[in-house]
């Protein structure tokens, strides 16, 4: 489990002091920028996959923002803490960037996405269906998949609310200050967020209620045989980690400020995804000359 960078106290943790990790780094210190990385680097990739929805181009964007927090490590005047400074860059990035191939090709409405959802036929699977993975496995699948998409509904803006907010636990206090927003109106986007997927899922998805029409195991077969889910390749299980819920330190204060409805805990459920080794895949970008000359190399 790792150290949650969002969490209200890892700025006071004397463990978890990122600026000495910071001057070293500039002073020629490798293992302590490969530190820093580390530290962050799976926080800021499980963001990525939210704000985009697809592993691999969440890798991507992981790299770039990765490399954008490196490069600008010596115009870091402590004015803030590390912790906030970093993240800011991370939302900044993905909030003005333009959309990736997979929000583009997204439906970017609840009422457009429900006609897509809707239009799926639903059959009854028996547990023994044929398939290479345990059912439940392409089950999680597909309901993991579709959230992201509910996600994709909301504008960037949102979906960082939503986000750092639902997902992630983070308090107006520290969102506040990344977002460089004031606590009230933290408090009032994420509320407006929250409200708007929570009244797509509350009379559509099966998740929520029973009784609603829709079932992620009644849209398996058609999207196997579509090619929307591969059995083989599965994007959202192949590296599962532990559920959110007992990643985030700080979920006590979460269930004492905020009102904790299905579908907050229905996001919590979902898997905080092992991001991968990006400390190995910026080794060469490091030994360049540029970065040689940033951190006094040798």
């Amino acid at each position: 489990m790792t150290n949650n960078p969002l969490s209200d106290s890892y700025t006071s943790d004397p463990l978890n002091n990122d600026e000495i990790l910071v001057t070293k780094a500039l002073n020629g210190d490798k293992i302590a920028l490969n530190e820093l990385v580390k530290k962050h680097q799976q926080y800021i990739y499980n963001i990525a996959l939210r704000m985009i929805g697809d592993p691999d181009e969440a890798k991507d964007i992981t790299q770039e923002v990765l490399i954008k927090i490196i490069t600008k490590l010596s115009t870091f005047e402590k004015r803030s803490s590390f912790r906030t400074w970093a993240y800011r860059i991370v939302v900044n990035h993905f909030l003005n960037t333009k959309k990736t191939i997979n929000e583009a090709k997204h439906k970017d409405n609840f009422a457009d996405y429900w006609k897509v959802i809707n239009n799926v036929q639903d059959f009854d699977i028996p547990d023994s269906y044929a398939a290479p993975v345990d059912m439940k496995l392409i089950t999680d699948e597909i309901k993991i998949s579709c959230m992201f998409g509910m996600l994709l509904c909301l504008d960037r803006g949102q979906r960082m609310i939503y986000t750092l907010g639902v997902i992630f636990g983070v308090t107006d206090a520290v969102g506040s200050e990344i977002l460089e927003i004031t606590k009230d109106n933290y408090r009032q986007k994420l509320s407006r967020a929250r409200k708007d997927i929570r009244n797509f899922m509350q009379d559509r998805c099966g998740l929520v209620n029973p009784a609603n029409p829709c079932h992620c195991k009644k849209k398996t077969k058609v999207l196997i045989e579509y090619g929307y889910v591969d059995p083989k390749n599965l994007k959202f299980n192949r590296e599962k980690y532990y559920s959110i819920q007992n990643e985030i330190i700080n979920k006590q204060v979460d269930l004492n400020t905020l009102m904790i409805d299905k579908a907050d805990v229905l996001f919590r459920e979902h898997p905080f995804q092992t991001s991968p080794d990006f400390v190995e895949g910026l080794k060469d970008i490091i030994s360049s000359n540029k970065f040689k000359d940033l951190f006094n190399f040798n």
